[in-house]
């Protein structure tokens, strides 16, 4: 029996060592090693490029983060038949046309985490006009901008080319 207990503690060690410490020890390195960014997070003074946030003001790009709750996660849950989807839509759409924006399906719905950071660079570009205005600084300048911060499609077709809109508003708090 003593055997048998022996070699139960020494393979209760051995698989503690491999996947207690040595596997999540390999595992952070790795992610240190290849997504630094995203294994350290992206919490800065301005907030998060990996969490969407509200912009208030015509003087912001404004994001798809859901107006109703901005640090909620997850979906609204709300169907394409929803009564209280269709109000929300509605109100964003003419919040958005009160301020000179066209609005686009980014712009109006919220993802399906709730807190999406992206929107598409033809959701930016429409709010070029609306931050004109507020900020002074020539349409031209801010379709530049907004040009120098558009990621494109992961391997050149993976996705879908995005905007962040935390690092789009830095840059614009740097140009003004």
């Amino acid at each position: 029996m003593g055997i048998h207990l022996r070699r139960a503690v020494i393979l209760t060690v051995f698989f503690f060592l491999l996947c207690g410490l040595a596997y999540p020890l390999a595992e952070t390195a790795l992610a240190q090693g290849i997504f630094a960014h995203q294994a350290n997070g992206s919490l800065g003074p301005d907030g998060s490029t990996l969490i969407g946030q509200t912009w208030a003001g015509p003087q912001w790009f404004h994001g798809r983060p859901d107006p109703n709750n901005p640090m909620a996660t997850g979906g609204s849950n709300l169907g394409p038949r929803s009564k209280t989807l269709e109000r929300h839509v509605a109100a964003r759409i003419k919040a958005l046309r009160q301020l000179g924006v066209r609005p686009t399906s980014d712009l109006v719905t919220s993802s399906g985490s709730g807190v999406d950071p992206d929107i598409s660079p033809r959701s930016a570009y429409v709010q070029i006009p609306m931050v004109a205005r507020a900020t002074g600084i020539s349409q031209q300048r801010l379709r530049r901008l907004v040009a120098s911060q558009v990621h494109p499609e992961q391997l050149g077709f993976l996705g879908a080319a995005y905007v962040n809109v935390l690092e789009l508003n830095q840059a614009l708090a740097r140009l003004k």
